[in-house]
Parts: structure tokens; C-alpha cells; sequence
């Protein structure tokens, strides 16, 4: 078993990656500066792993915070999810993206040259395909420049990543291309908690079901698509985890830098999703369509068969399964973490 720093392990994604972690018997140390997460979370993946795990709290961006971690550390391999991920954000702040999402990873790489460590398992996104790409996505594809500013920090930090393992032989790294994270795990106790306005559909959805917001506004519903409505490849947030804890295994292995999608391969559309919340969880969701946001694709979703193949990784989660998740932890943490 290894021991796994996780940087941004604190956050919904994370903190779900941390309890697989743990579960399958990792020792896991956390690196968060908690600007969009919270302790509390780690308090309860220990309680639902029965397991603890050293947090330490600390900027990506901080070469001597880093360091002390390594040094305090035996480090066997990272998983690097710290990052700022708000689209909108990101286009009217570019510089504080470049500087947390880029800067930060530059100097993750350096502190993790100096310990000796070159496991790396990076979380990035389906938007390095761009806009030019047909889906379903394949990792072959040529990337192609995204159409924001947060997607494009997550293209320069694979390119990086890729001349960084081409430079140096001892590197041994995974680029996970996330699509789109929803559902929460089966206890409820942990889950996603976006502060403010949230940038997502699904927290978006639940806050409207359990009274925080009034209405979820549909972008568009004259996409060329079944129903006129965008289509994603929605995935549980836990099958998401686990496949970080089989390219952690992966990377310990093998050398070389590797990309794997990491989605169900079935495009859902924005209105099913409402549609089928409603369903399964008995409630009615007051909805607006308005117009089409800017940069909305009308459908994307991967083709995963080569994380099957090599990872030995597959979704085992329905789409009522992250819907029923979603609703139980909105439900019973109806503020979130507060």
C-alpha cells in the first residue's frame, strides 16, 4: 500500500477520492488551502473509513509549504486536484486562474523533483478536446484550444506534464479527463458544496428541490439534440474516485505519461436530468428556459473503453443512482458543510 499526497483533497471530488483511498488501504496525507472546500468534509471521510488521514493546510503555489510536506512525508505518489474550476470566473479573472491553476501545478512538479517523488495522477477535463472535436471524445483526438480560460489551464498543465515525462524517464503520469462529476456517496455525509451561486447543474438542481433557490434556468432548448437541450456525460462522483485509485496503481507500475477519459459514454440531456431528478425523488423542480449561454456545446461525451481496457476501470453507478445520491446529501445538509 501507498502512501498518496492529495492536493485539493478537501474538495467534492477529493474528499470522495479520499475515502476510496482509504477504503482500499492507502495512507493519505491532504493539501488544501480550503478557498472552495472544507475540513469538515475530512472529518467525515474519516468517520465513514474509520481511518484517519494527516491534513495539512497549505498553497500549491507555496514552494516552502510544499516542501515540508515532502520532507515531513514519505510520499509514494500524488493526486493533484487543487485548482480553481469556475468557467465564468475564469473568463473575468484569467491571471488568477493562470497563477492558482498553472503556477501552482509548475511548482507542485518542482517540490515533487526535489522529493524524488514522479507518481503523479493530474485531474483534468473533457474540455481539452476544444470545440472542433466529434464526440465521443477519444484520447487520440488532437486537442484543440478550449473555449475558456479554465479548460485552457488544464490543456498547459497536460502539455507540461507531457514534456515533462518526455525530458525525464523517470516520470510516471496519468491526465484523467473528468467529464461531468455529479451524485454524492451512499451515506449522505459528503457531497458536493459549491460556495455561492453554483456553476453546475446538478448542485444547482438540488438547491432549487430543497428550497435555496427558486427556479433552474435551462440554457437553450433548441440545441439539435432529442429534446433541444444540451446532452452531457454525467458520472458518478464515487465511480470518478475509484478510477483515480486504479491509475494511482497504474502509475506506480508504469512509466511514461498516459490519458484516460473518464465517463459513461452515454449522452444525457440537461432536461432528462431534471426530468428523472423529479422521478426518482418524488420532487417537483420549478424550471425556466432562457437563451443559450455562450460556448455551450450541444453535446459532448467520451468514449472510455481505454480506461476499461487498461485501468480495469467502469462505471458501476445508474443515472437514478447519482440523482438519488445527489438528493440524499443536499437533503440532509441542506447549507452544506455550514
Amino acid at each position: 500500500m501507498a502512501n498518496i499526497l492529495v492536493t485539493g483533497g478537501a474538495g467534492y471530488i477529493g474528499s470522495h477520492t479520499c475515502l476510496e483511498l482509504l477504503h482500499a488501504g492507502h495512507d493519505v496525507v491532504v493539501f488544501d488551502n480550503l478557498s472552495n472546500s472544507s475540513e469538515e468534509s475530512l472529518r467525515r471521510v474519516e468517520k465513514l473509513a474509520n481511518k484517519s488521514s494527516v491534513f495539512v493546510q497549505g498553497d500549491i503555489r507555496h514552494q516552502a509549504e510544499l516542501d515540508q510536506v515532502f520532507q515531513a512525508h514519505q510520499i509514494d505518489a500524488v493526486i493533484h486536484f487543487a485548482g480553481l474550476k469556475a468557467v465564468g470566473e475564469s473568463q473575468k479573472n484569467p491571471l488568477i486562474y493562470f497563477d492558482n491553476n498553472i503556477a501552482g501545478s509548475v511548482q507542485l512538479i518542482k517540490s515533487m523533483e526535489k522529493a524524488g517523488v514522479f507518481n503523479l495522477v493530474f485531474s483534468s477535463s473533457a474540455t481539452v478536446y476544444g470545440e472542433s472535436n466529434p464526440s465521443p471524445y477519444q484520447e487520440d483526438m488532437p486537442l484543440s484550444l478550449p473555449n475558456n480560460n479554465y479548460g485552457y489551464t488544464k490543456l498547459i498543465i497536460e502539455q507540461i506534464l507531457e514534456k515533462m515525462a518526455l525530458a525525464d524517464s523517470r516520470w510516471s503520469i496519468a491526465l484523467l479527463r473528468y467529464f461531468n462529476p455529479v451524485g454524492a456517496h451512499k451515506s449522505g455525509q459528503i457531497g458536493e458544496d459549491p460556495q455561492g451561486i453554483p456553476n453546475n447543474l446538478m448542485p444547482y438542481v438540488t438547491q432549487v428541490a430543497v428550497g435555496r433557490r427558486e427556479s433552474l434556468s435551462i440554457f437553450g432548448n433548441d440545441y439539435p439534440t432529442k429534446d433541444g437541450t444540451c446532452e452531457r456525460d454525467f458520472i458518478h462522483v464515487v465511480d470518478l474516485a475509484q478510477a483515480h485509485v486504479l491509475a494511482v496503481a497504474n502509475r506506480l507500475n508504469n512509466k511514461g505519461c498516459r490519458a484516460w477519459n473518464i465517463g459513461t459514454g452515454s449522452p444525457i440531456s440537461v432536461l432528462k436530468i431534471k426530468e428523472t431528478f423529479e422521478r426518482v425523488n418524488g420532487i417537483q423542480i420549478p424550471t425556466e428556459f432562457t437563451k443559450r449561454r455562450v460556448g455551450d456545446l450541444s453535446a459532448f461525451y467520451a468514449d472510455a473503453s481505454r480506461a476499461k481496457a487498461e485501468l480495469g476501470w467502469q462505471p458501476q453507478y445508474t443515472l437514478e443512482d447519482m440523482l438519488a445520491d445527489s438528493w440524499n446529501w443536499q437533503k440532509q445538509n441542506p447549507n452544506g458543510f455550514n
